[in-house]
């Protein structure tokens, strides 16, 4: 899964650059930028190059002058900002738990830690591939349920609060959301099988194990991570990584050490409807 790509300039790229990218992108899943140096500034603008960023809808992630970077770190900087740390560390896909998700998930590691240092991907589009004819019976034309209620991390401003009132809040920003089981890549035409240990939690209309058994054959039960439809992408410093968001899900890889490490994340919605049953559907403000 995925390529590398060298010498490409950020400053530089043609509009037919980053339409190419995209395609591979879409194709390849990830597509990994060697070699780069480029501001925060500058990273902001290079999303804006491949759609329109989503900020974060809680503020304790975002950068603290460029919003729409997303800000996953436990290296303080020189005015005590540190960043959420040990972030996304379960199989997910990105706002997967939110109405209206995102194409394109772009990650700009800034202290690669020597140990550990990577991340977990499942093409989720051949996970459904893989489902024997009586589970794509059971899953097709099916809608599936996501919250980030089990994921959610406590904020600063929760410490001392009753637990009942943060789970009020949780469901009062980011209710319960559904999307289709599987839905057809708007790009690609293929299936892709759109659920997550993380955020699914049920299948709208059925009672059984049916999550659970799709999770399992999909790879993201397996606590070994040696499956080889699971791909470890590892992080070096200067790469930066573009992933498609619909297709893949992923799982951070953190050291058990306290060791320095800090990333940046801007993510995009492209030109084309997350998937069909959202080209029709009204677009929503996350809260």
């Amino acid at each position: 899964m995925g390529v590398t790509v060298e010498q490409f300039d950020a400053a530089g790229a043609t509009a037919e650059d980053i339409a190419s990218l995209k395609e591979l992108v879409y194709r390849e899943r990830i597509v990994v930028l060697k070699g780069q140096d480029i501001s925060a500034a500058e990273f902001v603008e290079l999303g804006r190059r491949f759609g329109k960023p989503e900020v974060y809808y809680e503020p304790m992630y975002r950068h603290p002058e460029h919003e729409e970077i997303f800000v996953s770190s436990n290296v303080a900087t020189a005015d005590g900002r540190v960043g959420v740390p040990r972030t996304g560390e379960f199989w997910h896909a990105d706002y997967q738990f939110m109405p209206r998700p995102f194409g394109l998930t772009m990650v700009y590691p800034q202290v690669v830690p020597a140990q550990e240092r990577g991340t977990y991907y499942i093409d989720m589009a051949k996970a459904y591939q893989r489902l024997s004819p009586e589970l794509r019976e059971k899953v097709d034309g099916t809608v599936a349920r996501h919250s980030a209620r089990r994921y959610f991390k406590i904020r600063p401003s929760d410490v001392y609060r009753p637990i009942q009132d943060v789970l009020e809040d949780i469901e009062r920003k980011t209710p319960p959301v559904s999307h289709p089981t599987v839905f057809e890549h708007p790009v690609t035409g293929e299936p892709v099988l759109y659920i997550s240990a993380a955020f699914t939690y049920a299948i709208e209309g059925r009672e059984d194990d049916l999550v659970t058994e799709l999770l399992t054959e999909s790879g993201q039960l397996d606590a070994s991570f040696e499956r080889e439809d699971i791909h470890l992408q590892f992080l070096h410093k200067g790469d930066l990584l573009i992933w498609d968001n619909r297709a893949l899900v992923h799982r951070a890889r953190h050291a058990d050490t306290s060791e320095p490490a800090a990333s940046y994340r801007i993510t995009v919605h492209d030109e084309h409807p997350f998937h069909p049953a959202l080209a029709e559907r009204p677009a929503t403000v996350a809260p």
